[in-house]
Formats: C-alpha cells, structure tokens, sequence
C-alpha cells in the first residue's frame, strides 16, 4: 500500500541558507570542469581525436564524484544546515539591483546533480562505442561536455538569473546536439525548431523576473520566497504563468511540445541525455525550485497541475501510435513528464513525489533509449518497430536491460516505477470537489494506456515473428563499452525506486519543500493500487495479443481518425503553422513591404527630390542687380502689408 503526504505550507522553505563549507564550498568545480573541458575540445586539433572522448568521460565523472563528496558531507550534517549558499563574486550592481553569482547547496539541488553527473556520465561511456566512427566524434563530446556543464549551473544557481544562464545554456547545447548531423537538411531543421520554441518559453522566465524586481525588488531564491507573500495576488499569478511558459518549453509541455519528438535527429546518446538526466527535467525543477511562487497563487498552481495533466494524455495517445522507437519513447517522456508537472500542481505534497519520478525515470528512460540506440547499431539505424521482431535472440543483454526499464516505466511491482509514478497517482486522488476525480481519473487511465504503448513498443522489437531481412540485417549484441552502462541503468531501473523509499526520499527534501504529514485520498489507497495495477495489467495483456501472438504488418495499416491523428502528433504542427508561423509570415511580409515602401520611399525620396530643390532654388540665384532689388522690394511690401493688416485687426 502506497502513503499519500501533505505537506505544511507554512513550514515550505523555512530553512535559512548558511554559508557553505568543506566540499561544498567547491561545488563551482562541477560546472567549471566540464565546461573547461568543452572548451578544450572544441579548439584542440585533430591529434585530441584519439583521445578526446575520454577527456570528456573524465570531466562528467569528476563532476560526479565531487557531488558525490558533497552529498555525503550533507549526509553528515543536521537537516537544518543542509541550505548552504556559495558566492562566488558580484556579477554586477547598478543602483538598488545587486546581483551575486553564486550556487545552492541544498537537497533539491543535489538531487539533480547526482542524476545529471552519474547518468551523464553513464552515457558519455557509452557514446564512447555508439560514435566510435563518428569523425566528428571530439566535438560531440565537447558538447556533451556543455550540456551537462549548463545543466550543472541551471540547478546550482542561486537566483533566477543565475539559473537563466544555465537555462540558455541548455538551450543552445541542446540545438547543436539535435542538429549534430546537420549534413541532413532535416536534422537541421529539427535542431532550429527546438531552439525556436524553446525562445518562446525563455521570454517567460525574463519576464517572470522583470516582475520580480519590479514586486519584490530580487530575484535571488531567498529573499523571492520571503517576498512573494507580501505582493499582489495578481502580480504572484503572473510570475507563476510566465515561469509555467518558461517550463513549457524546457520541458515539452502542452502547449510547446512540438519539438520533442523531432528531437530524435540527433544521435541516441543525446536523445538519452535530454529526456532522462537534462533538459525536459529543467522545467521540472523550475516548478518546484519556485513552490513559494505557487504557494502565493493557488491559480497559477492549478494551471500547472492543468498542463501537466493536458500533456500527459497527449503524449501518450502520440506514443501509442508511433512506429519509430525512438519517437515513441519521446511521447513516453513527454506524458512522464506530465506526470510530475501535474505533480507540482498538487502543491508541495506532490512535487516530492513529482521528483522522486523524476529521478527513477531518468534511470529507466536512459535505460530504454540507450536499448534503442543498441538496436540501431546492431540493425543498420533502422527505427520502424515493424522492421524489427525477435530480437531478443540475438540480444540478450539488451532485450534483459531493456526489459527492466520497461517494467520500471508501467509500474511492475517492486520496481521503480511503482514507488514513484502510482504515488504521483494516488496524490492526484488527494483534495476536494472534482479536482481529485478528474485528476485522479485520468492519472490512473493513462498508466494503462502506458502500459499499453510500451508493451506494444518492447513486443514488437523483441518478440514475435522475425520481420528484417536476415541478407542486410545481421543482429548483434553492442560492445561492452555499451552494454555496461545499459546494465547499471537497468538495475536502477529495479531498485532505486525501493531504495529511495526505504531511504525516506520525502524526507531528505524537507528542507526544501517543508514538513511531510499524512494526509487521505478520496479513494482508499488499496483501491487505487488494485486498480492501477488492473489497467496496466489489462495494457499489457492487450498489446501481447495484438503484437505478440498476431502477425505485425510491415506497413501500417489503415486506422481510424484518432490513430491517424496521433501518428501526426494530433496536427500539432498543423496547428502552429495555422496559428503562429503564416499569420508572422504576412506580419513580416506586411512589415517589409511597409519598409520598402513608406520608409525606404520617404529616404530615397528625400534623396532624389534634394537635387531638384537645389535646382529650383538656384534659379532665382540668378546674379542679376537688379533681380535681387526685386526680391527686397517684394519683401518690404509683404512686411508693410502684415503690420498693416495686423494694426487694423487690433
């Protein structure tokens, strides 16, 4: 039986930061080694090819170890001294605005920062095989180098606009990661529009903080947490809107999700990075890094729990229909994803939950999306879930590590799914009037269509009839720089749920989130588990008939509307092209024409019609005596004729 938690508000945030010391006061070094190390690569000559990608192994699992160290020491200390803040210099100071860089040492922090490092550097290992034949292979890992050194920052950051440097760093390592192979027009092209939508929710966040300073007159974490109490209703929702925005684009959340699934251009190793240890996690931790914000405005924490429920039946309808593994997988990270954003909706009680899925999904998504990229090696980069079939024959290492992160995702018993995403499902049952019914609901439906989807994803590549062709596919098992850290993945992917529960996950974020307390859902607990179980069970046997025991189709048959709908990711991009990109096209458009011809008109006007003045003028510039004897008459009759005639209206 799962324990659902409230949580006391009023004790959210109390713990003051004090001065960090020992490791702590260090932790910079896990942003700066990386980053340095990116840097070095990217300017190294051809000799660092040879050597190059283990340089960068090293740099991510140094920032692993010394997290570790700095875990341990806060292991060592009373939960009250567990805030520790480090400053590093004074970034800039211009009248009453006075901005620190400096870093936050506290459990929410270094939560992400074991998951980033070692999961990081889990797949850093494992691109040492996935890219062996890559030419390219040292800049890639000066850019895996960046991301995890932005992530580091994004994390660590002590204000918001520490955290937005990490946040555009993210951003741009992501975009040069997705179009890594730019040579093919369409990777480019998904790399672009990543990085597009992602500006849209960035403009959030600096938005979010203009009001900050202009309410609360800080962005720093402390004193935005103080201050938020004492403003506005209307001010704090908007802060909490615009940080949604921000997170929306960070983490694929309705309604900027379109780029996520074009994300999967970029090499496996990267797809593995952002979904499970990097980027979509950012807008996560946004949320529950900003609680106060919520805190201060119930409106804009049910718009978040709204979007987060929205996004995780989006993306698992999307999933269920997909026939690339590598996109079906995104659509899986995106509802997982909206599994812990609805979570932060829920208040503190959820946003607990909400990271403790976090971190046991990071484990099994890389699992399975390591899996994919060892598919791929072995199949020619072959991605159609209906090329495949039997697999697991020939290999056995990743049909058993995949298996794990599978069982993990829909909610096996005992697995780390299990202790993280049906606690997030029993929370959604926790409250007052039709919010538990609707989210709880929908929560525990989509386990099943969960279960249903990721069936259909590990039967159809693993089991049934054989479907390649055995004259230009020759299966294999990857080597085991590969198979290694899949394997270490895989027995996360078992017991760090049960681990972590053991341990008293809700606990170690106390000082973050506040005081955990018991609280009743509107079902009894046993009744939810029983029921989750039973749709996933039902997914499950639903998917083996139709996947398993029935023939698979080479090419997708005819379907209904829903499906078609899903298989375009339900005209998303339709929609935004309908919405967005034509009606800024005839903006442009109308723009430039008004440039050309009102502004450039009036310039090259002014320029061509100067000339013809001149030449009028010079006309009457004539030299004659007795024409200038003209114009001074002319001119003292005009003067005598206004005094005369002002002198008669007077």
């Amino acid at each position: 039986m799962l324990t659902t938690y409230t949580l006391d508000l009023a004790a959210s945030g109390s713990v003051a930061a004090v001065e960090a010391t020992g490791a702590a006061s260090l932790v910079w070094l896990c942003v700066l080694v990386p980053l340095l190390s990116a840097g070095f690569l990217l300017i190294s000559g051809e000799k660092a090819d040879k050597w190059g990608h283990w340089l960068g192994v090293c740099a991510s699992a140094f920032s692993f170890v010394l997290g570790l160290v700095i875990f341990l020491q806060m292991l060592g200390v009373d939960a009250s001294q567990r805030v520790m803040d480090t400053n590093i210099y004074q970034w800039f100071a211009s009248g009453d605005l006075s901005v620190n860089l400096g870093m936050r040492v506290d459990p929410l922090s270094m939560t992400f920062v074991m998951l980033v490092t070692f999961v990081g550097t889990l797949i850093h290992l494992y691109s040492v095989g996935y890219m062996a034949h890559d030419v390219a292979r040292r800049r890639f890992f000066a850019y895996l180098n960046l991301f995890v050194a932005s992530m580091l920052l994004l994390v660590l950051g002590n204000s918001y606009l520490v955290v937005f440097f990490g946040w555009e760093g993210v951003g741009l390592a992501s975009y040069l990661l997705i179009s890594f192979w730019n040579q093919i027009p369409e990777n480019a092209t998904a790399g672009k529009k990543a990085f597009v939508m992602n500006r849209v929710g960035d403009m959030g966040m600096i938005i979010a903080m203009m009001i900050m300073f202009a309410t609360i007159g800080s962005v720093n974490f402390t004193e935005v947490s103080e201050g938020v109490g004492g403003i506005s209703p209307g001010y704090a929702t908007a802060i909490g809107l615009f940080l949604l925005l921000a997170a929306c684009g960070k983490s694929a959340q309705f309604p900027l999700q379109a780029w996520l699934g074009d994300a999967m251009a970029g090499p496996t190793p990267v797809s593995a990075l952002i979904h499970a240890a990097t980027m979509v996690t950012a807008g996560v931790y946004l949320m529950v890094r900003s609680g106060a914000v919520y805190a201060a405005s119930p409106s804009a924490q049910l718009v978040v729990a709204i979007i987060g429920l929205i996004t995780l039946v989006f993306g698992a309808i999307v999933g269920a229909a997909k026939d690339d593994m590598k996109k079906v997988l995104a659509a899986s990270t995106m509802s997982q994803i909206g599994y812990m954003m609805l979570a932060a909706g829920l208040g503190p009680v959820g946003a607990v939950f909400g990271i403790f899925h976090l971190v046991t999904h990071g484990f099994f998504k890389a699992n399975m999306f390591l899996g994919a990229g060892s598919v791929m090696h072995a199949m020619n980069d072959e991605v159609d879930i209906r090329g495949f079939g039997g697999l697991w024959k020939y290999m056995k290492i990743t049909w058993l590590t995949f298996m794990m992160g599978y069982l993990a995702i829909i909610g096996f018993p005992g697995l780390s799914g299990y202790f993280s995403k049906d606690k997030i499902i029993e929370t959604a049952f926790v409250g007052e009037g039709w919010q538990p019914w609707v989210f709880g609901t929908v929560t525990l439906l989509v386990a099943g269509l969960t279960a249903f989807y990721m069936s259909r994803l590990f039967f159809m590549i693993f089991h049934g009839k054989e479907r390649f062709d055995h004259s230009t596919h020759h299966p294999h098992e990857a080597p085991a720089v590969m198979w290694v850290p899949q394997l270490i993945l895989a027995l996360g992917s078992i017991g760090l749920g049960a681990a972590l529960n053991y341990l008293g996950f809700t606990s170690w974020l106390e000082p973050v989130v506040g005081h955990v307390e018991h609280g009743e859902p509107v079902l009894a607990p046993i009744v939810i588990t029983v029921a989750t179980l039973a749709v996933v069970v039902i997914g499950v046997v639903l998917a083996y008939v139709l996947f398993a025991r029935r023939p698979v189709p080479r090419v997708a048959p005819e379907a209904n509307a829903l499906i078609r709908a899903a298989r375009v990711d339900l005209y998303q991009d339709a929609i935004n092209e309908t919405l967005f990109m034509k009606p800024g096209i005839a903006l442009t458009s109308a723009v430039g024409l008004v440039d050309e011809k009102v502004v450039d008109g009036a310039v090259e006007g002014l320029g061509s019609g100067t000339p013809k003045f001149g030449t009028l003028v010079s006309k009457l510039q004539n030299g004659y005596t007795r024409t200038y004897a003209m114009y001074m008459g002319i001119g003292t009759l005009l003067v005598l004729l206004v005094a005369l005639a002002v002198g008669l209206w007077k």
